[in-house]
């Protein structure tokens, strides 16, 4: 196996043509003639020569690098929001060079500054996960920025925002559970509260305590599925709340399956539960969770727009409707 990476110069060796004439040949809309470009094929074709983007990216005012960064990536709708993403880029020929923040303890200078070391056109925060350190370095560098459910730090101006209407989507729950004859409610929200999970509890809280419900909040843990398991095994101790809404479908699964198959509940009939994102795993028929979408297609579609964007364009600021996407893990209206 060759242990060093084919040049164009030894391509244009074996060609015994130019160096200039091999980047020609592999520059669309270059001129080379027809004789060159057979040449520079048949010899990169048997050295192997692929092109070298990073070095091609030196001579570009933007390069073709996005950069995407969050921290709970194992997150099912996390996980999905990426799949999407990186399929929608790679079908505009760009790449995709993913940051994980999940085991970076502490300062996470480097491991930022090292994607911006790539000359990215964007970086991609997820869904309000990265901390507002991120934010900073990339605001410093000049690298243009999609925020996705996050707010924007009031010292950064320069930043696109995606967000769906977390409030609206709070409120849409609390009717739901409330039409559903629910009348001792919890909210699960773990410790993470960030932007959007705030938002989407603040507003559900409102619109069930105007209805004259008290309302119990779980706001300890990480923001993961275990902490949904665990919530429930606490709050359903005592007999008694018999509706949840987690502010993410992680949370919500988490209670639904310990509910089902640890407490021997049946959901909905004792217990009704709501979830938030629309994961693609909330859909199995093993689950049926009832759940607030934040439509995946519509976020990676806004994302994609404010990538492809001019680099010193106008910030701009999208908002993603949402919708209650009814399945059995509530009761039928009251």
């Amino acid at each position: 196996m060759n242990s060093k990476f084919i040049s164009a110069s030894d391509v244009a060796k074996r060609a015994g043509v130019s160096r200039s004439a091999v980047s020609r040949t592999f520059t669309s809309g270059a001129s080379v003639s027809e004789k060159t470009r057979s040449k520079v094929m048949a010899a990169a074709e048997e050295l192997g020569y692929k092109v070298n983007l990073l070095a091609r990216t030196l001579h570009m005012s933007r390069s073709d690098l996005v950069g995407v960064v969050g921290k709970n990536l194992s997150s099912p709708y996390i996980s999905a929001q990426i799949d999407a993403l990186s399929a929608a880029l790679s079908k505009h020929d760009l790449q995709c060079i993913l940051v994980n923040l999940a085991k970076v303890d502490g300062d996470i200078t480097k491991s930022v500054e090292r994607l911006l070391e790539y000359r990215v056109r964007t970086v991609v925060l997820l869904s309000g996960a990265a901390p507002d350190e991120v934010v900073r370095i990339c605001a410093a560098n000049g690298t243009r920025l999609v925020l996705i459910n996050r707010s924007v730090p009031q010292t950064i101006a320069h930043a696109d925002l995606i967000e769906a209407d977390s409030a609206a989507g709070g409120r849409l729950a609390a009717h739901r559970l409330i039409e559903a004859g629910c009348r001792r409610i919890a909210v699960l929200v773990s410790a993470s509260r960030t932007h959007a999970k705030r938002a989407r509890a603040e507003a559900f809280v409102a619109e069930i305590e105007a209805s004259g419900i008290q309302v119990t909040q779980w706001r300890n843990g990480a923001h993961c599925y275990e902490t949904g398991a665990e919530a429930t095994r606490v709050l359903l101790a005592k007999p008694g709340i018999d509706g949840i809404f987690a502010v993410s479908d992680e949370l919500a699964l988490g209670a639904l399956n310990t509910a089902r198959h640890e407490l021997g509940l049946s959901v909905p009939e004792d217990l009704s539960i709501i979830g938030f994102d629309d994961a693609p795993i909330s859909a199995w028929s093993s689950h049926g969770l009832t759940t607030v979408r934040q439509s995946l297609s519509a976020l990676t579609e806004a994302t994609l727009e404010a990538v492809l964007g001019p680099a010193n364009g106008p910030t701009s600021h999208r908002s993603i409707p949402v919708t209650l996407i009814e399945r059995s893990s509530v009761r039928p209206k009251a």
